[in-house]
C-alpha cells in the first residue's frame, strides 16, 4: 500500500512516501481504507521524538482518520464492510489502509461527509468536552480561546459560541482571526499587535469565566489575569513549545482553578452526554468544521510542516483517496 513512513526521527522533510506491506488484520480488528487523514500538533511532535511517548522507526505518522471499512476481523466487532468511520491513534493514519481494534473507532454520523468526519475528531472532541466537563461553560459566560486559528482553538470558537457563551478569540493573524469572527467570535486579539493583558482588561472589565489555551508561553499569564474571581484556566497542550511559569500569587488572590485537559478524566457519564451532544450539533450543521488547507498523500510533510510552523487555520487534510 501507499503511505508516508519516518525512517528516521526530525523535522517533517524527514518524511517520504513509499510502498509498503499491508498491514496484517487480526482477530477482532478492522481494516479501513483512508480516505481522508488529519494533521495535530502532536504528529509533529511524534515525528521529532519529542512527544511523550516515543514510537521507533520506521513508522507511519498520523493520529487521526476517516474511511470505509473493507475488512473485518471476525464477528461481532460492531463494524460491517462498507462501513463509513473515523478513527485515532498514536501512529498509522497517513496510509491507504489502516488496521486497528474497534475501541479506537465510530461511526461517521449521518449528516456529515467523510472529508469533514476526518477535521472533526480529536480537535472537536478535545474542544468540547474542555468547554463542558472542565471549563464547565454556560450560556451568557465570557471566555477566552488562546490560539482561535488552530484546530482546537478554532473548534473552540464555535463550540463557545453554541454553547451560548461570548468567545473572545486570541490568534497571531488577522487572516485567523478573521475566520474566527465567522465562527462567532465577539472579539478579536491579535496578540503580535496589541498588549494582550490590556486588550482583555478592555474587552472584559469584568473578567473572563474560563480560558482555553492549548498553546501555552507567554500568552498563559495574561489570559489567566483575565480570569474573574473563581474562574477556571483549562490547560490542553503547548503548540508555542514553551511551558508557562504561573504565578501562584495569582491563583491565590483570585480563587482561581487551573486545570488540564485528559479524555479519560472526565466522568463516564459526562463523557456520554458530551460526545451525543457533540454529534447532534455535527450532524444537524450546527457546528461545521474548518478545513483551511488539504494536500494529498504525496505532500504528506508540506501538511506536517504548514502544522510545525503554525500556519494552519482550523484543520489541515491529508487527500489519501485518490492520491
Amino acid at each position: 500500500m501507499r503511505a508516508a513512513l519516518c525512517t528516521s526521527h526530525g523535522p517533517p522533510e524527514n518524511i517520504t512516501v513509499q510502498e509498503i506491506p499491508s498491514p496484517t488484520l487480526g482477530d477482532g480488528r478492522v481494516r479501513i481504507q483512508v480516505e481522508f487523514a488529519a494533521v495535530n500538533f502532536p504528529d509533529v511532535l511524534v515525528v521529532a521524538n519529542d512527544y511523550q511517548v516515543k514510537v521507533p522507526t520506521p513508522f507511519v505518522p498520523g493520529s487521526e482518520f476517516a474511511g470505509i471499512v473493507s475488512e473485518v476481523g471476525g464477528h461481532d466487532v460492531g463494524f460491517a464492510i462498507g462501513d463509513r468511520v473515523m478513527g485515532t491513534g498514536l501512529f498509522g493514519a497517513f496510509a491507504a489502509e489502516v488496521v486497528t481494534e474497534t475501541r479506537s473507532l465510530s461511526h461517521v454520523p449521518d449528516g456529515i461527509d467523510t472529508r469533514l468526519a476526518a477535521a472533526s475528531g480529536v480537535a472537536y472532541r478535545t474542544a468540547y468536552h474542555s468547554l463542558r466537563s472542565v471549563a464547565r461553560v454556560e450560556a451568557g459566560d465570557s471566555i477566552v480561546v488562546l490560539g482561535a486559528g488552530g484546530g482546537v482553538g478554532l473548534a473552540a470558537v464555535g463550540l463557545g459560541t453554541a454553547l451560548g457563551a461570548d468567545v473572545i478569540a486570541v490568534a497571531s493573524s488577522q487572516e485567523k482571526l478573521d475566520v474566527a469572527k465567522r465562527y462567532g467570535a465577539t472579539g478579536l486579539i491579535n496578540h503580535r499587535d496589541a498588549d494582550l493583558r490590556a486588550s482583555l482588561k478592555e474587552l472584559l472589565p469584568q473578567g473572563a469565566a474560563a480560558v482555553i489555551d492549548p498553546v501555552g508561553g507567554s500568552l498563559s499569564e495574561p489570559a489567566l489575569r483575565s480570569l474573574r474571581r473563581g474562574g477556571r484556566f483549562v490547560t490542553i497542550g503547548f503548540a508555542s513549545g514553551e511551558i508557562p511559569r504561573i504565578p501562584l500569587n495569582l491563583v491565590l488572590v483570585k480563587g482561581i482553578h487551573i486545570l488540564g485537559f485528559q479524555f479519560g478524566d472526565v466522568a463516564p457519564d459526562e463523557f456520554t452526554r458530551n460526545e451525543e451532544e457533540l454529534r447532534t450539533l455535527l450532524s444537524s450543521g450546527q457546528v461545521v468544521p474548518h478545513v483551511g488547507a488539504e494536500f494529498p498523500l504525496a505532500e504528506a510533510a508540506q501538511a506536517l510542516r504548514t502544522v510545525a510552523d503554525g500556519r494552519a487555520v482550523g484543520k489541515v487534510l491529508i487527500r489519501v483517496r485518490g492520491d
